[in-house]
């Protein structure tokens, strides 16, 4: 629904037919229903959708910490490398162009974390572990066809790779005292 209101917003759809498809998503079973109605709509705004993945992308910390959210164009390749910071990579946002992400991380005694919605896979088997941890949280909803799939490879000494869901969206102080219900998002409803 959000997508629908900023494509009217940008003047891509008449308020008739905003009125239409908010209509048919309302009322929607399946995702591919709600496919059908973002077909002809581009992926985000106009400067992020006309602009290309890199080949490759390299993040290093050593101490200090990266992190990747909102709009943010997913190239074919990354690197990381994390001596002893912490690299945060949301795929929630992210403009997504090709089918598949290779990610190389290199964990020391940081920690990297990818936030993924549920239509992004993750293979985290072929990461070689000394004493490190590497978990993957983020179960793939079967019904819902695969957007991205991202293969992790790599070391980890020390340190953690961790594959999540995004958080629900948490209560202001003034919505928890009046007792008001915790804002809904795209992946709670």
């Amino acid at each position: 629904m959000e997508r629908l209101r900023d494509a009217a917003g940008d003047g891509r759809l008449s308020a008739d037919e905003l009125d239409e498809r908010l209509d048919v998503a309302l009322t929607a079973r399946t995702y591919g229903e709600l496919e059908a109605l973002l077909t002809d709509l581009p992926a985000a705004g106009p400067a992020l959708a006309a602009a290309s993945p890199k080949e490759m992308s390299r993040i290093a910390v050593g101490s200090a910490s990266a992190k990747r959210d909102g709009p943010w164009v997913v190239p074919r390749r990354i690197e990381i490398e994390a001596k002893s910071g912490s690299v945060v990579l949301d795929f929630t946002g992210a403009v997504i162009a090709l089918p598949t992400l290779e990610i190389e991380a290199s964990v020391r005694s940081g920690s990297v974390t990818l936030v993924v919605p549920p239509d992004v896979l993750v293979d985290v088997d072929d990461v070689e572990m000394h004493s490190g941890s590497v978990q993957n949280r983020a179960p793939v909803d079967p019904a819902m066809p695969i957007r991205l799939r991202v293969h992790v490879t790599g070391k980890v000494r020390n340190g953690s790779i961790v594959v999540r869901l995004p958080k629900p969206p948490r209560r202001s102080f003034w919505q928890w005292l009046l007792r008001r219900p915790r804002p809904m998002t795209a992946l709670t409803r």
